[in-house]
């Protein structure tokens, strides 16, 4: 289940809930009880998570296809 965060604009405080994607956008009051909350955008797990290798070291010397001219 994902966790969605959320921000209390009364009391600054920042927390998660854990919701159904379908609940994303419902309300969420803050632990303190206060209702005029935020959800806010945030990029855990995107940052390094990708399963494909990033690409190491210089491959041909440039050019089209690796290094030399196709053809």
């Amino acid at each position: 289940m994902p966790t969605y965060e959320f921000k209390c604009r009364d009391c600054a405080d920042t927390f998660e809930v854990n919701r159904p994607m379908s609940e994303s956008g419902a309300p969420a009051a803050c632990p303190s009880g206060h209702t005029d909350t935020v959800k806010l955008l945030t990029m855990a797990g995107l940052a390094g998570s990708s399963s494909v290798p990033a690409p190491v070291g210089g491959g041909g010397g440039g050019g089209c296809c690796g290094g030399g001219c196709c053809g």
